[in-house]
């Protein structure tokens, strides 16, 4: 077993205790540990998939293909025909982010100072005396509540507004289409930990999709020749070459 296996097999246990911890109905967490235990657990988490991700790229075959999928999974996240079953979900998510991207631009309360912003983090984070809170998880509600505290609104409002229309446009347009669909996500999960169901969770499910099928949902858009023009760099040869073939070419033999 190689030392960053090794590494990984310690890191991943830690990782595994802190989360049984956190989650098992039997012995809870202080709450003076609960912050402690929840960022140690998530950085364990992050530790260990850069330490395998390290230790894979260390096999010489770590490129090869152990598990196939089936062939329906990977006509729609690899072939370039399946960009016409991506497209109508494209076009459905980019229009709804512009629209409420464009919503938030013209309606007041967002880019004059985050008002609104600030009104929908306070109803999240209360407590009720009765019923459930909004929030379920306390690491979002400190997380939302430090924002609110550093008068974040103000800058955090034109973020998500202007993001929102930003995802919005490259869903339509097919540019970097799996970005736009990860951070569409990113959002959608952000709204549904502040407890806003609403549309959200729709959205990221089609979202995922988008982003497991990165390679062609764009195909009729603009990715059709920038993911082509830009390459793979994540797949470099020894003399800083890119390797692979190009998304149109390999699309064409689909």
């Amino acid at each position: 077993m190689s030392t960053l296996r090794s590494v990984a097999a310690v890191v991943g246990a830690v990782a595994t205790l802190l989360l049984f911890w956190m989650v098992n109905p039997w012995v809870a967490v202080p709450d003076a540990l609960g912050g402690i235990v929840s960022a140690a657990f998530w950085v364990l988490a992050i530790a260990l998939v850069i330490v395998l991700y390290l230790d894979a790229r260390q096999d010489p075959e770590s490129g090869r293909v152990e598990i196939e999928g089936p062939a329906f999974t990977r006509f729609l996240t690899s072939n370039s025909r399946a960009g016409l079953v991506w497209l109508p979900i494209r076009l459905f998510l980019g229009f709804a982010w512009l629209e409420a991207g464009w919503h938030k631009a013209t309606g007041g309360g967002w880019l004059d100072g985050g008002a609104a912003l600030a009104g929908f983090w306070k109803n999240a984070v209360a407590i009720p005396d009765q019923g459930h809170a909004a929030i379920t998880y306390d690491w979002y509600r400190t997380f939302l509540q430090t924002l609110l505290n550093n008068d974040a609104q103000s800058w955090f409002a034109p973020l998500i507004t202007f993001g929102e229309m930003a995802v919005g446009l490259g869903l339509i347009f097919g540019v970097l289409t799996g970005f736009a669909a990860f951070f569409g996500s990113t959002m959608n999960m952000s709204f549904m930990l502040a407890g806003s169901a609403s549309t959200n969770p729709i959205m990221f499910a089609l979202a995922i999709g988008v982003i497991l099928a990165w390679k062609v949902a764009g195909y009729y858009g603009v990715d059709r020749w920038l993911l082509p023009f830009l390459g793979t760099p994540w797949k470099m040869g020894h003399r800083g070459e890119t390797v692979g073939t190009p998304l149109a070419t390999a699309g064409s033999r689909s």
